[in-house]
């Protein structure tokens, strides 16, 4: 793993109310931590967290993600006060150790998920209107192109911020349409835990302005 983002981890002491300090663990190099950059240039962030992004060097390992984040916690567990980690379902071919994966997060104090079915790409396209019907990693990304025109995997995260709460919206509706049909992972597609990252370091735009609604 190598960080990519943020400063020390240890707490700064006497300078400014301390900080809760949130680690996320994300893959690759592209939307998602092209995404959470975005997300700790906010300043409703900054004043709550103190953001630090780690991306893996390994592409489709939620569990080792899951894995990372809890040696981090378990080490450093005066500094960090919570760590997330985002990965994909994938279809049709699912990831491995998915439901593993979030068995062990759940078993550790501030180790969280957010899952995206059938990847990080749903939850962009939310960021534009809704969407309810089921969709493959490919075309997915084929309608996550579409609305922001970019050509390949890498994000403006300025063209998603200020549309962020319209995002949350959209996938806590299908969060309660799928837990009131009792269907899980893998089966919730498509669906969303991006939003649980942003309501938990206050980047949820519950106390911003609506904008860009389609």
């Amino acid at each position: 793993m190598k960080r990519s983002t943020g400063k020390s981890l240890k707490r700064k002491v006497g300078v400014r109310p301390e900080l809760r300090t949130v680690v996320v663990f994300c893959e690759g190099q592209g939307s998602e931590p092209d995404y959470v950059t975005g997300l700790v240039r906010l300043p409703e962030v900054s004043c709550n967290a103190a953001l630090h992004i780690e991306i893996s060097d390994v592409h489709g390992v939620p569990y080792t993600l899951v894995d990372n984040a809890v040696a981090l916690k378990k080490r450093d567990a005066e500094e960090v006060d919570e760590c997330w980690c985002l990965f994909d379902v994938e279809w049709p071919q699912h990831h491995p150790r998915l439901a593993e994966a979030v068995r062990r997060a759940n078993d550790i104090p501030g180790v969280q998920v957010a899952v995206s079915n059938p990847c990080f790409e749903v939850w962009l396209i939310m960021h534009y209107r809704d969407v309810t019907a089921f969709l493959t990693t490919a075309e997915a990304e084929r309608q996550s192109r579409a609305e922001d025109g970019r050509a390949g995997k890498r994000i403006n995260a300025g063209d998603y911020m200020s549309r962020r709460r319209h995002a949350v919206a959209r996938a806590k509706r299908l969060e309660a349409r799928h837990r009131q049909t009792g269907t899980t992972m893998p089966h919730d597609n498509p669906s969303s835990g991006v939003f649980m990252l942003l309501e938990a370091i206050g980047a949820d735009g519950s106390d911003t302005p609506a904008t860009h609604e389609r």
